[in-house]
């Protein structure tokens, strides 16, 4: 169990030292609400490696990390000035 927390304290100190934002998970109704698509888009998505996955909690437990799906969506902006 102590090797199990020191793995994941160690994966969120790499995490928060790549981004800003401190590692939080959020649930499927909070990713709809930021990216404003649908349940079944965002799993199309998922299958096709074009949005972050989710992480298990538990056998019918999903949740995504926060900063992956702003990242995502900072991508399109990004691809939009890109285009422009």
């Amino acid at each position: 169990m102590a090797n199990t927390t020191h793995q994941i304290r160690k994966h969120t100190e790499q995490s928060s030292a790549q981004s800003e934002r401190p590692l939080r998970f959020i649930k499927l109704g909070d990713v709809k609400a930021l990216t404003t698509l649908s349940t079944s888009e965002i799993y199309r998505r998922i299958a096709a490696g074009r949005f972050p996955k989710q992480v298990m909690l538990g056998p019918k437990s999903a949740v995504w990390i926060e900063a992956e799906v702003i990242a995502w969506c900072d991508s399109l902006v990004a691809l939009r000035v890109e285009a422009a």
